[in-house]
């Protein structure tokens, strides 16, 4: 094939998750109703978060921060595809495609980083609970956020600077639902060697990194539990970290699973549908894990709905419940 500069083309093609005709309805319709509810349900943990005053805390503020990356993280993917397949089209511009790319990345790795965050934050609050506020105080959770948007948008810059410099050949199609780096590098016409070890390089790095303080971070909240003598303040301590725990089960595991079925089966198919699992399912449960049975979120959003005072009926205007 020739090799083509990536300044004579502007139009690559997604080939998404299925090309039978039948089943793009179908498609269309499961994952319009996934992305309305999981920026429907983020956007709720929001509002919770900023509007109740019990949940002013650093743990509340990090899990607000995650919903927001969350709702972009899936943002910069989903409604691309939903227009393709409504529009009855495979293609994406060279310029959305690197777009896309980059916003994938970087909010993909603020996902990874904040999970990390979160990690530390029960850490504190289990094994150093006297000096928890002293130590999670706002300047440090701010700094803490500020610290991994900026490796995550280096990052993201970094591998969109390098695809820039490739050269594609005449095949432009992207077996994927949206420019995932690994299928445009798969593109080009020459070596990408140089390519491929940045991927696998900041895989281990920016996947390790974190997953290494989390694993850090539950080693001492495990050992801290082992040494609580009460079967009730075992349970309690544990308690708090059980939703945090869910999601970065689902995050690792999901991407794992990805990294592991297409290196095994080399299809480009089954890359495409795992990716699903972290791209879609994590931050649609995201909500529904820290919503259904914590119940500090669950009295936020009662009371911001007026559910609450709509429950105590007639004893909130001061009378007097009858013997």
């Amino acid at each position: 094939m020739e090799p083509r500069n990536n300044t004579k083309f502007s139009k690559l093609l997604l080939l998404g998750l299925s090309e039978e005709i039948e089943l793009q309805s179908l498609i269309s319709g499961l994952f319009l109703s996934m992305y309305l509810i999981t920026v429907f349900g983020n956007l709720l943990i929001i509002l919770a978060v900023s509007s109740g005053s019990h949940l002013h805390t650093s743990m509340y503020f990090f899990l607000s921060n995650l919903s927001f990356v969350d709702i972009c993280f899936i943002s910069t993917t989903i409604p691309k595809m939903l227009w393709n397949i409504q529009m009855q089209s495979q293609v994406i511009t060279y310029e959305g495609c690197i777009t896309q790319m980059c916003f994938y990345i970087l909010f993909g790795a603020l996902d990874d980083f904040l999970l990390a965050v979160m990690a530390y934050d029960r850490y504190v609050a289990i094994c150093h609970p006297l000096h928890y506020t002293v130590i999670m105080n706002p300047w440090l959770c701010g700094c803490l956020v500020l610290v991994s948007w900026v490796i995550s948008a280096t990052y993201s810059l970094l591998h969109s600077l390098m695809v820039l410099h490739l050269s594609f050949c005449s095949d432009l199609e992207i077996h994927h639902f949206f420019c995932e780096t690994k299928q445009l590098v798969q593109l080009a016409c020459y070596d990408t060697f140089l390519n491929n070890t940045t991927l696998c390089f900041g895989a281990v790095i920016m996947g390790g990194g974190p997953l290494t303080g989390i694993l850090y971070s539950y080693s001492k909240i495990v050992s801290s539990i082992c040494g609580i003598s009460s079967a009730h303040g075992k349970y309690k301590a544990f308690s708090t970290c059980v939703y945090h725990l869910s999601i970065v089960f689902l995050f690792y595991f999901s991407g794992l699973g990805v990294y592991l079925s297409s290196a095994a089966t080399h299809s480009s198919h089954s890359s495409a549908t795992g990716s699903v699992m972290y791209t879609v399912v994590t931050p649609i449960l995201n909500p529904f894990i820290y919503s259904l049975r914590n119940k500090d979120i669950k009295r936020a959003l009662k009371r911001l709905f007026g559910m609450e005072t709509f429950i105590k009926g007639p004893f909130s205007l001061g009378l007097k419940k009858c013997p």
